[in-house]
């Protein structure tokens, strides 16, 4: 214990630490993705104003195989600090559209580690990892976004105590059904080059992380939740966007996506799972 706590300590020296990537907004990739949304693919043309939360996709890690991790992940140690815990998910983001990002754009992303926390849950111990990127497309800052990663320990095999009530949320202004099934997170593993194992491989997901069956991207959730705002907005366009990851959600249970207006304009977010409990919460703005 102690000298996880010596280790976590020094992980504080990574802070401050930048890397930067480049990439194209390439046509063929946002077709793919407008396909994956059931979206009029052939209706992209270079130049098009990129629909806001779509540069997900782009920046995708091209580690070489031979650096990918257990979990399919790029080793740890390389640019994110190597947290002394095994599991590693994507727990939430903060994400301001400052300019159209156009199709085709030449673009360069900065990232920089901008905290490294430790906390203790239900769970067990925990490393929180706040990276905060700003995109440009062309030369001109477009996007800047707060990404927070958690490390986690090992899973348990202890028996799983019955799931609390939900809480009442709110009426919503929309509701749309979310049941994304194992073709849906395939292709969005594709797209965005994400090889995280339990996405996509359901033996190392329950036998070796414990979970119960695949689990839904957070990525995809975030992206659905962005794409319901944008529906409900003036414009059909979005300013802001945050969302925070609360629990998994796995493939093959029927959720549901929420949004409800605010008297000020902004949009609470809540994605739930089959048992009404929230999986994200969020809040966008135009």
């Amino acid at each position: 214990m102690q000298d996880m706590a010596a280790e976590i300590e020094a992980l504080q020296g990574w802070v401050g630490r930048s890397e930067v990537a480049e990439d194209e907004a390439a046509l063929p990739i946002v077709r793919r993705l407008a396909a994956l949304m059931d979206r009029d693919a052939m209706g992209f043309r270079r130049g098009d104003a990129l629909p806001e939360g779509w540069h997900a996709v782009f920046f995708g890690p091209v580690t070489p195989q031979s650096q990918l991790g257990p979990d399919g992940h790029p080793r740890k140690g390389d640019f994110l600090p190597p947290v002394p815990l095994p599991r590693r998910m994507f727990a939430g983001r903060r994400i301001r559209f400052l300019a159209p990002l156009p199709i085709g754009a030449e673009l360069r992303r900065t990232s920089t580690i901008a905290a490294v926390t430790p906390k203790t849950g239900r769970s067990g111990r925990m490393v929180f990892v706040r990276v905060d990127h700003s995109v440009a497309a062309d030369g001109q800052v477009v996007v800047t976004e707060e990404h927070d990663i958690v490390y986690r320990e090992e899973a348990t095999r202890a028996a799983a105590a019955p799931p609390p009530a939900p809480a009442p949320l709110p009426e919503p202004t929309a509701t749309e059904v979310y049941a994304p099934d194992t073709v849906t997170l395939f292709r969005y593993s594709a797209v965005t080059f994400n090889g995280h194992r339990i996405h996509y491989d359901q033996p190392y997901a329950t036998q070796e992380e414990g979970y119960p069956a695949l689990v839904v991207n957070g990525g995809l959730t975030a992206l659905r939740l962005c794409e319901m705002a944008k529906r409900q907005l003036p414009g059909g366009r979005i300013g802001r966007l945050s969302v925070r990851n609360v629990r998994p959600f796995f493939v093959g249970r029927r959720g549901e996506l929420r949004c409800r207006q605010e008297a000020d304009g902004r949009l609470l977010l809540w994605a739930l799972d089959e048992a009404g409990r929230p999986i994200a919460e969020g809040e966008a703005a135009a």
